[in-house]
């Protein structure tokens, strides 16, 4: 009993150091601020703001939770050894097992200390060389993408779709949330993904390389993260075309807004309401800055260059063959499997685990 007693003080201690990295008491704090707002009588009269606070409660609520659990689990197990009783140290050390196990998986978490890991995610995919197969590519990024959503019970979110000429798609732009650190997790998706297979829009079937880039953006929702000058932006109000309804087509609601000092644009005509669509269009905008400065280790926004787009592609972080082999192979981890329809399904766990461990 002495020895499984160590062993739980030795856990415990390490476990709080941990806690004490991500500084979990501060957390515990914010959270029980935020609970004091949400009982307030008239918390809901200025219902964005009581959405807001909703959404910082629950975010926070999801990271602490599995840390106090753990803790207090332990805590509890301390008083269970205390007592001597030999005939609960099966059940000691079967609970010490699982506390071990359940430290091992959480402790992942402290290598997420990104200013925006803790953010939900904007991903856009674009269609780059290759034409049709290309455009094809890019629906099958977007369907690998919301299946690991899927799989993960988190929530995905359309915000802007365009069909590609006779298959697959131009663009896709998608808000994921509802996990945790997404955007930590979800960053080293960023980048050019590049395809090898047998065409099947082309009577020879003849091999084709296609290119899609990807965006993986933190969602910068409060505008306080990354202030905008207003003399920086220009923003132009048009009718939107496209599916949407007789209001879509009607009205001037679609929004472009552009940072001119980067030449950043955002365009955004899906919700019905010019205020959401701008709204919508300065989050994502706000959300390209931040992930911009991040890249450029950038100290103001004053220092943000545009970015080139062109440079990017042919410079690809993925490759996925389908033809005349089946391999997919990040190129900076070096990670490789032969089952490239399990990844193209959303199994992306041990390539973003390859690449957490690289960085």
């Amino acid at each position: 009993m002495e020895k499984l007693k160590q062993q739980l003080s030795e856990l415990e201690k390490t476990v709080k150091e941990s806690a004490a990295k991500l500084d979990l008491a501060k957390d515990e704090s914010e959270l029980s601020r935020l609970r004091a707002e949400m009982s307030k009588a008239d918390f809901w009269q200025d219902n964005q703001r009581a959405q807001n606070i909703s959404k910082q409660e629950a975010d926070l609520a999801r990271r602490v939770r599995p840390w106090r659990e753990l803790l207090d689990s332990l805590n509890e197990l301390n008083e269970l050894a205390a007592l001597d009783d030999a005939s609960m140290q099966g059940e000691i050390e079967a609970q010490l097992a699982a506390s071990q196990d359940k430290y091992q998986e959480l402790k992942k978490e402290l290598r997420f200390g990104g200013p925006y890991d803790d953010h939900d995610v904007i991903l856009s995919i674009y269609a780059g060389a290759g034409g049709t197969d290309a455009q094809d590519w890019a629906q099958m990024l977007l369907r690998m993408y919301v299946r690991w959503v899927e799989a993960h019970d988190l929530k995905v979110t359309t915000v802007e779709q365009s069909a590609g000429d006779e298959a697959g798609i131009k663009s896709a732009t998608l808000e994921i949330a509802g996990g945790s650190y997404l955007y930590g997790k979800l960053a080293g998706e960023h980048g050019v993904h590049r395809l090898v297979r047998q065409s099947p829009f082309n009577s020879a079937a003849s091999r084709e390389t296609s290119f899609a880039k990807v965006d993986v953006l933190p969602v910068i929702d409060k505008p306080d993260e990354v202030q905008l000058d207003e003399k920086d932006l220009k923003i132009d109000v048009y009718r939107a075309g496209g599916h949407g309804g007789q209001s879509v087509n009607t009205t001037d609601s679609a929004v472009r807004v552009t940072h001119i000092p980067t030449g950043i644009s955002v365009a955004i005509q899906n919700e019905r309401s010019q205020l959401q669509n701008k709204e919508t269009a300065l989050t994502i905008l706000r959300s390209r800055l931040a992930q911009l400065q991040l890249e450029q280790h950038a100290e103001t926004l004053a220092d943000v260059k545009g970015p080139n787009l062109s440079a990017e592609f042919g410079n690809q972080i993925r490759n996925y063959v389908l033809h005349p082999y089946k391999q997919v192979k990040d190129t900076r981890t070096g990670y490789e499997t032969s089952d490239p329809q399990k990844v193209l399904d959303g199994d992306l766990d041990p390539l973003i685990s390859a690449w957490l461990e690289k960085i």
